[in-house]
């Protein structure tokens, strides 16, 4: 009886030190911030290697989220992004090379609902949505107006006096996109105009371990597959990599490493790798994220 009370102590004391603390770099948790808490993060995403010439991209968001009660928070982000991509044609993709070194994407509104407390609860649920608006396409770079809605469900549990982290995702998203005309296409080129339905699926899951204090390293994995409009299942791809977090009670950092392990679906003739989905997705994904607490 006193060990579980100490457990419910300890926990109380790393929730109001953890609140939304990000453990993972892509899956998500289901903690939430306090009423009136305020936290900005920064995400830097390197996509890179589609098997063929060279590609490089880097995503940035920077986001504002606040407490509006203790259950729920309210967010709104902006993306940019920065594109170097060589030697890759890919038809009804991407056309031509293309090189920006920054431009701003799009914009992001989100909110994120706490059913259930992972520190007092058996297990934390959570609802998380995101409405976003972006003006360029992340695998070509060109023009491309695109407006998602994304829903994820979150499942938490903290085992061994919160020293153990378990999370779970079940996501999806609906897009509408359609492309901008390009002028000079390559012969017989195919570059759809017509608006585009999406639908995508994501399941993820992740095991963080503290190994000192204030430092956790774990492990992430995501399946994620989409359907179009006319096509039906367009890919999947399965990533699984490593994550480390430090955390301190005004600040945090989040690194992780995602390498695509397998991947279906459309294809192109050039890739190295036919085990995998490189046209919209790359061989190598790393992520480092900061959030500052005020």
């Amino acid at each position: 009886m006193k060990r579980i009370g100490l457990s419910i102590i300890i926990l109380g004391l790393f929730q109001n030190s953890w609140a939304d603390e990000n453990l993972f770099g892509y899956v998500k948790g289901a903690e939430t911030l306090p009423k009136g808490g305020q936290e900005l993060y920064q995400w830097v995403t390197n996509r890179s290697d589609k098997g063929a010439g060279h590609y490089s991209a880097f995503d940035y968001k920077t986001e504002y989220e606040r407490g509006i009660t203790d259950k729920f928070n309210a967010s709104v982000a902006l993306k940019a992004m920065s594109l170097d991509t060589s030697g890759i044609v890919i038809d009804g993709y991407m056309p031509e090379d293309k090189k920006f070194a920054f431009k701003i994407s799009g914009v992001e509104l989100g909110g994120k609902y706490n059913f259930l407390s992972p520190a007092s609860e058996t297990v934390g649920l959570s609802n998380q949505f995101e409405l976003s608006y972006s003006t360029i396409d992340p695998h070509s770079g060109q023009d491309k107006d695109t407006l998602s809605f994304e829903n994820n469900l979150i499942l938490q549990k903290y085992f061994m006096d919160a020293s153990l982290v378990w999370v779970g995702n079940l996501m999806f998203e609906g897009t509408y996109a359609k492309r901008s005309p390009i002028n000079n296409l390559p012969e017989n080129f195919e570059w759809p105009t017509k608006p585009e339905m999406e639908l995508e699926l994501q399941l993820g899951t992740g095991l963080s371990y503290r190994f000192a204090p204030n430092w956790y390293a774990g492990a992430e994995t995501q399946y994620e597959t989409e359907f179009e409009t006319e096509v039906g299942q367009e890919r999947w791809s399965w990533f699984m990599g490593p994550s480390l977090h430090y955390g301190s009670k005004d600040y945090w950092l989040t690194a992780t490493w995602f390498p695509q392990l397998r991947g279906g679906r459309e294809k192109f003739d050039e890739q190295d790798d036919r085990d995998l989905h490189l046209i919209e997705k790359t061989k190598n994904e790393f992520r480092l994220k900061f959030g500052y607490n005020f």
